[in-house]
């Protein structure tokens, strides 16, 4: 007898993408395994509220720490819990350490792996999550791709053609399906909020983790906000380090407490720019037609800079390139392949199919 579907999340992208998955698999047995990696009420709760998620079947708690502490800590208790439900088949979602937790535990207890948002790749392997990606597409048996140029990644690196399919995006059948309650106006008066600003996001340990580096990113968004008023709401990583760098000490820098889905996207649909160094937030505004300066060396989302708004920044060029994006009108973006609201369908039709 197949067991149940288990969905293994544990931080605000995994639920966005998870939503349409879990939605278009109605009629199949599902449990919700929440890891607790994002534990804040805005960074988790109010997303399965949001959302229609059902509530998580278990919460494991795990909490922060460093990148071994916390895959370390989650092992154990995934193993529990995976042996208590005999899954047929664990659904894990893009690079935080909750996947390749959930990737490792599964391969080792023989439980087939599906990953959704595989394939993709920025070639950094001082990012975390390439490293977290890149074995959980080794160790899965359904690798499910949001972009073309990810199936030719996977191709290169020895992942058989039987287990690759292109489906499209979920992250983006959220952004449809919720694009009529992203009430920009009503964010502008909860937060006092001016007409005109650029919504900033930072958590990127290679930009918030060493304060010297944060301090040349605070003076840079301070530069920025020179320009425009510029709106951050702050994730818990980095928080103390940028406001320590002075990050509110400009008059025109609004920091807020991070946001909830509708109201973080409805902040980003009334942006006239954003700055970030978030990959979901590359992918959102590409279909928002939101201009999108991401400061890193590299993206492991290319389709964002090919078809949408997204241009990669360094530090130095951060300024000139807000200038020029506050001043651009982004109406000449294209929607990526299959970027059409309906990949939560295309995923949940194959995993029927291989079902036995």
């Amino acid at each position: 007898m197949f067991g149940p579907i288990v969905h293994a999340l544990g931080a605000r992208p995994n639920f966005v993408k998870a939503a349409p998955v879990i939605g278009a698999l109605a009629g199949v047995e599902q449990a919700v395994v929440h890891t607790g990696q994002h534990y804040d009420e805005r960074m988790s709760e109010i997303f399965f509220r949001e959302l229609g998620l059902p509530e998580p079947d278990v919460n494991l708690g795990v909490g922060s720490g460093s990148h071994a502490a916390q895959t370390a800590a989650l092992m154990p208790r995934l193993e529990q819990e995976f042996l208590a439900r005999s899954p047929g088949l664990i659904v894990v979602y893009g690079d935080v350490n909750s996947t390749i937790a959930a990737a490792l535990v599964a391969a080792k207890l023989h439980i087939p792996v599906a990953h959704v948002e595989a394939g993709l790749r920025s070639f950094d392997m001082t990012m975390p999550e390439e490293v977290n990606r890149r074995l959980t597409d080794q160790l899965s048996d359904l690798c499910f791709v949001t972009s073309p140029e990810a199936v030719g990644h996977l191709a290169r690196e020895g992942v058989p053609v039987d287990r690759v399919h292109f489906v499209g995006n979920p992250m983006i059948d959220t952004l449809l399906r919720n694009l009529d309650r992203f009430d920009t106006a009503a964010v502008r008066a909860a937060y006092d909020l001016p007409e005109r600003y650029v919504l900033a996001t930072m958590h990127r340990p290679a930009n918030v983790d060493d304060p010297d580096v944060a301090g040349v990113l605070v003076r840079r968004l301070h530069e920025v906000a020179d320009l425009t008023d510029l709106v951050i709401p702050l994730h818990p990583r980095g928080r103390e380090v940028l406001l320590a760098a002075g990050l509110a000490d400009h008059p025109r820098v609004r920091p807020l407490e991070p946001l909830g889905y509708l109201e973080f996207i409805a902040a980003v649909r009334g942006a006239a720019a954003t700055v970030t160094d978030s990959g979901g937030l590359q992918e959102e505004t590409t279909i928002l037609g939101v201009p999108c300066l991401t400061v890193r060396p590299n993206t492991e989302r290319p389709i964002t800079i090919t078809h949408g708004t997204n241009r990669l920044v360094t530090f130095d060029e951060l300024v000139p390139a807000a200038r020029k994006a506050l001043q651009a009108d982004p109406s000449s973006h294209r929607t990526p392949p299959l970027w059409d609201g309906q990949a939560g369908p295309r995923i949940a039709q194959v995993i029927k199919e291989w079902m036995p």
